[in-house]
């Protein structure tokens, strides 16, 4: 079976840093317990992978083509 390829608007790290907003933006309006603990890492867990694929497709990391 063949794969689907889907067609971006944004870069991964921008829909990555967008996806973080909403789940700290839905975190503020949960009480405080352990679904809002999991909203917030789930943010957290966003973020770094945002900036991990901004700091991997870096120009200074590519190499000489």
């Amino acid at each position: 079976m063949p794969r689907r390829h889907i067609q971006h608007d944004a870069p991964l790290d921008q829909r990555l840093f967008e996806e973080a907003q909403r789940l700290r933006k839905e975190a503020k309006g949960t009480h405080p317990g352990i679904e809002r603990e999991r909203l917030i890492r789930k943010a957290r867990q966003a973020e770094t992978a945002a900036n991990m694929q901004k700091w991997l497709s870096a120009p200074d990391l590519q190499g000489h083509r």
